[in-house]
């Protein structure tokens, strides 16, 4: 029997086979639970045809984490589709690459940079207060970041939104802890996925890994990420909450 056994998730940012989010949707089936993936706009149709590549069946549903009434109709459609809610696993963000990323930091637009935030930090808020009605003790939302302690090449504004996402994960914790609901952050180190491809300069950052990180690291590898997201939907950490579980082959601890 699986980690996950009957747990039934919400799993968002699954767009191609290489996302972050089709891993932990691949992993969370295989550890027993039953999965809805969501994504929207042009987006929805791809998810639709790449949800057939998962080891079983998943309901996809249209969520944009900036569409109130999407919001709004979350809690009902997840009902429909799964018939309650365990655990919610957050993988949404969004920076503009010809305008806050890539070394375009200082002058960057503040509707650009908003809407970063907006959809990397606040969503994480946002998705778990529509959800909070399916939310029972000992359900657990789960975050990806990376690592916002420090300035990164190429990273910028994107950079700032995850440190938003980071502080906002702690006082959802906070807020949600006396009803039973954990939540935590994953931060991995760089992985090759659609949205990396996306950020100028980010191959920078995979050399880095190269040469720093003691157990070594495969930037084309998402499934250590995904367990440990996996763990943490679990019931394997009922004390752990506001924490950020570090899966980059150790490159965090190491200075110089």
């Amino acid at each position: 029997m699986g980690i996950l056994e009957g747990k039934k998730l919400l799993v968002t940012g699954v767009t191609m086979d290489n996302s972050i989010g089709f891993a932990v949707a691949r992993t969370a089936q295989n550890e027993g639970a039953e999965v809805v993936v969501s994504n929207f706009g042009r987006a929805l149709g791809i998810t639709r045809r790449i949800v057939n590549r998962l080891p079983k069946e998943a309901s996809v549903i249209e969520l944009d984490v900036t569409d109130e009434q999407h919001l709004a109709d979350l809690s009902n459609q997840l009902q429909d589709s799964l018939g309650g809610l365990d655990g919610i696993f957050h993988s949404i963000a969004y920076g503009n690459p010809e305008t806050i990323l890539g070394g375009r930091f200082v002058g960057a637009p503040w509707e650009d940079v908003s809407q970063a935030v907006q959809v990397s930090a606040y969503s994480l808020m946002s998705l778990a207060n529509a959800a909070r009605p399916l939310l029972g003790r000992g359900s657990s939302v789960v975050g990806m970041t990376f690592d916002a302690t420090v300035a990164w090449p190429a990273y910028d504004w994107m950079g700032v939104a995850k440190a938003g996402l980071e502080s906002c994960a702690r006082y959802l914790a906070r807020d949600l802890g006396p009803d039973g609901i954990r939540v935590n952050l994953v931060s991995a180190g760089p992985l090759k996925t659609l949205a990396a491809k996306a950020i100028p300069g980010f191959e920078d950052l995979e050399a880095l890994w190269n040469d720093r990180a003691p157990l070594g690291w495969d930037e084309k590898d998402n499934e250590p990420t995904a367990r440990a997201a996996a763990a943490l939907l679990s019931d394997y950490f009922p004390a752990t909450t506001g924490e950020i579980v570090h899966v980059d082959g150790g490159y965090h601890a190491m200075g110089a």
